[in-house]
């Protein structure tokens, strides 16, 4: 049965964050088509907590591990790509304070995973409202 344009599809994702020398900042791993920017996240896993299908999604996609909180930060949309059309989803998103970067995972050949300031982190995914996420981070924290 074909979907009416305004159902959603919805995802989850993590937003991996660290202090360093009293600053915040996030990870953002690259998409494997496109390449560009963005937060590991993926589809809610059956028997599983949003968040806690958040924090798989951030060890899959980004090598990191760490305290993921169970309330998301927020949500933003965005088009995600289909072999013949495009279908809108919403993600929410998990704050991920990283304390474990793993030397090897499941995506590591497949995607550029790197720490961005709050600021060059939110100019350098597409999603507005992602960006939004990413510079509210410091004052949720």
């Amino acid at each position: 049965m074909p979907r009416t344009p305004k159902e959603e599809l919805s995802q989850v994702a993590a937003l991996p964050f660290r202090i360093k020398d009293g600053r915040v900042e996030v990870l953002l791993v690259t998409s494997r088509e496109t390449k560009r920017w963005l937060i590991p996240k993926g589809w809610p896993m059956k028997g599983k907590k949003p968040h806690k299908a958040a924090a798989q999604e951030a060890e899959e996609e980004a090598g990191v591990k760490g305290d993921i909180k169970n309330e998301p930060l927020g949500y933003y949309d965005y088009w995600k790509r289909r072999a013949a059309h495009f279908d809108l989803c919403r993600v929410d998103v998990y704050p991920l304070e990283v304390s474990k970067q793993l030397k090897s995972w499941r995506e590591k050949g497949q995607r550029q995973a790197r720490w961005f300031e709050v600021e060059e982190a939110a100019h350098q995914v597409l999603e507005p409202a992602l960006a939004q996420l990413i510079r509210s981070l410091p004052e949720y924290l």
